[in-house]
């Protein structure tokens, strides 16, 4: 049974043929649908140099989200805080939550989000891009939302907005960090299914009860493709397969339409490569993605599961949640 909150991670897919602002529109669409249906929180990812993905800016993304909705929550899955100076993260996401309050979450990330040479246009100068100053932005931001920063100098929004603040990880080094500032933590299931579980006890056996959290609270995201068959979401899944094997080689594109995909995987090297994708998401029927989220559940623990629904067109992207939510969860 699926009895913890689902949520929405969105990447702003680009689709081949279409533009970044339809795919913006398409994203808007899907926020307004998945709140109808009850889902918690909606959340969007910071990526860079990437064709096939629109959300690079994710504050703006998310004013503009949170706008065009009314009760989900919205929120950054996540910010990568080394690539901003955390006195701009804290005026941004104090603007978000001075504007829609009790709304906005701002999930935190270490990772570049991007190729190394794009991570050093976006920060112009090498220092900082093996991540090991993480925890000291960290403790900078939150003081900027506290009040207890630098002397001399208010986040203004800021000081007293502060968002529901999350850590998001792929490792065990944040669900450390996490534990040990009493956090909630995200967990990136969808990209490295083999850490969860050692992330997910670790968090668990360190984490210290802060103001803002007595007990852990986790997030596991995953993949997610449910369709009216299985092999209706096989055929949807493979654009986003395709897109993946562009991006492990170095050459990421936009989404590939279903017709593009047809026929990967076609060789034992792609078969392989979407195995390791696949291992542990969530694929197929109604009845088939319940026996696997039912199975990560049991598994991981998780209090609320998050899913990214990697497909073509916005119309499938809405009707896996649809599905998801009224013949998975129901």
């Amino acid at each position: 049974m699926i009895d913890v909150p689902l949520s929405v991670l969105d990447l702003a897919p680009v689709e081949a043929g279409r533009s970044p602002g339809e795919a913006l529109a398409a994203t808007t669409e899907l926020a307004r649908r998945t709140e109808a249906l009850g889902y918690h929180r909606f959340w969007v990812a910071e990526h860079h140099n990437m064709p096939g993905i629109a959300s690079s800016a994710p504050s703006v993304v998310l004013a503009h989200l949170a706008a065009a909705t009314s009760t989900i929550r919205v929120g950054s899955g996540g910010v990568m805080l080394p690539n901003h100076a955390p006195l701009v993260v804290a005026e941004q996401f104090g603007t978000l939550h001075a504007l829609h309050p009790g709304r906005i979450d701002l999930g935190i990330g270490r990772a570049p989000g991007t190729d190394q040479a794009t991570a050093l246009a976006l920060r112009r100068t090498a220092e900082g891009l093996s991540g090991d100053a993480f925890p000291q932005e960290l403790a900078a931001l939150l003081h900027f939302f506290r009040g207890t920063g630098p002397s001399g100098i208010t986040a203004t929004p800021g000081r007293g907005e502060e968002p529901q603040v999350w850590l998001l990880g792929s490792s065990g080094f944040s669900a450390q960090v996490a534990a040990m500032l009493g956090l909630p933590f995200a967990f990136a299931h969808h990209i490295a299914p083999a850490n969860t579980e050692a992330a997910l006890a670790l968090y668990r056996e360190r984490f210290q009860p802060s103001e803002q959290l007595d007990r852990p609270y986790t997030i596991v995201a995953a993949s997610a493709i449910c369709a009216d068959t299985d092999e209706r979401a096989e055929r949807l899944a493979r654009p986003r397969d395709l897109a993946f094997a562009y991006l492990t080689s170095g050459k990421p594109q936009a989404i590939p339409t279903p017709e593009q995909a047809a026929d990967f995987p076609g060789n034992d090297r792609e078969r392989e490569f979407v195995r390791q994708r696949r291992a542990g998401q969530a694929q197929g029927s109604p009845e088939t993605v319940r026996r696997q989220l039912e199975d990560l559940l049991a598994r991981t623990q998780a209090d609320e599961l998050m899913l990214n629904t990697l497909v073509y067109d916005i119309e499938d992207r809405a009707r896996s949640f649809e599905l998801i939510k009224e013949k998975v969860a129901a």
